[in-house]
């Protein structure tokens, strides 16, 4: 019984991979105008990403064994690890927020290996730092692309017009396949890897079986990431399209040779708003949009670390103290937040009328 539970949640877990980040591989290509309809630009993304599990291994064995010791890996424990990622992620998707699924299934493994103190500190370090120097190199990269694509059409307007305008917007589609691929060969890992370490299936099995269910997910529950990324955060041109995704494929999967969950979304993402920074300037960084989803971004691996962490407490330790402990510091967090939002707005209210409150 447990067991199926475990393979429920697993898959559960990876179409909500594929509706969040795999999706947003092909916001790019949507956005630009490339692809026109949304179910193209999913059911391309969900081929992609299949193909793309079929070679993501390494990734598997990293977050099936290199953050925490396999021995730990119990069904429960799986279990638990998988429920903390998925309702993060679910509640993501909810708000249409394209968030990173390696951040919040390292978390959610990070919070058990803290419960029972058993940690790859290093490596999880390494990852960590990861995490941050990838999203800035393609921030950095298409940024400087960007510019030099600016100078390129005031010298020659014709580059966007014509045959050329046609040749970018077919290599455009070629990239956001790239990049769905991409998402494949690293996030399906962040499914299957916690029940390749509990031996519950083999790589090989959990790689093709998670690329089905993410593609699924990218297919069948993607359309709101796919429009926040594609429309919400700036307008491209089929030459920048090309090089968000391509920047993003090329990092993502470098990383996945080399075993490391990265973040595909926060890439992409990074790369989209250097490209944004380029043509408008650090007014882009004003935007609600952007602001959300950099919170998004530095809470999700917090918030599910907590949850596992709580989970293992109450249902394996049966330790109701830290329970309580934890309620009340989130409770307390929560009033914070609720306090500083009541004064921002009453100072809002003196500032507009001109009077007390």
């Amino acid at each position: 019984m447990l067991i199926t539970i475990a393979f429920i949640v697993s898959f559960f877990f990876a179409m909500n991979i594929g509706a969040s980040g795999a999706a947003a591989a092909m916001g790019v290509a949507y956005g630009s105008g490339a692809i026109k309809q949304k179910y193209i630009a999913l059911l391309l993304c969900g081929l992609g990403v299949f193909l793309g599990s079929l070679g993501g291994g390494e990734v598997v064995k990293t977050i099936g064994s290199g953050i925490i010791p396999s021995s730990i890996l119990t069904i429960k424990i799986v279990i638990i690890i998988l429920t903390a990622a998925a309702i993060s992620l679910f509640a993501a998707n909810i708000m249409g927020i394209p968030l990173s699924t390696s951040e919040i299934t390292v978390g959610s493994i990070v919070g058990v290996g803290v419960a029972y103190q058993a940690l790859y500190v290093q490596k999880l370090l390494f990852i960590a730092s990861i995490w941050v120097i990838i999203p800035i190199i393609a921030f950095a990269f298409t940024f400087v692309v960007g510019k030099w694509f600016l100078k390129l059409k005031k010298k020659y307007p014709q580059v966007e017009q014509g045959t050329w305008q046609k040749s970018f917007m077919t290599l455009l589609i070629i990239t956001g396949f790239f990049e769905a691929f991409s998402a494949g060969m690293n996030n399906v890992a962040n499914a299957v890897g916690p029940l390749v370490g509990a031996g519950l299936i083999s790589v090989t099995d959990g790689t093709i079986f998670g690329g089905l269910f993410v593609a699924l997910g990218a297919t069948l529950l993607g359309r709101r990431v796919l429009e926040t990324n594609g429309k919400k955060i700036t307008n491209f041109s089929p030459f920048e399209g090309i090089a968000i995704s391509g920047t993003g494929a090329i990092l993502v999967i470098i990383s996945s040779i080399f075993g490391l969950p990265v973040p595909l979304t926060q890439i992409t993402t990074s790369a989209i708003i250097g490209i944004g920074t380029a043509k408008t300037g650090f007014y882009i960084w004003q935007k609600r949009v952007v602001i959300q989803l950099l919170k998004v971004w530095l809470i999700s691996p917090i918030f599910s670390l907590v949850i596992s962490y709580s989970l293992v407490k109450l249902l394996l330790d049966s330790d109701l103290y830290t329970i309580v402990a934890i309620f009340s510091v989130c409770l307390a967090t929560l009033g914070i937040i609720s306090l500083k939002k009541t004064m921002a707005e009453e100072n809002r209210s003196l500032y507009e009328d001109g009077s007390g409150i």
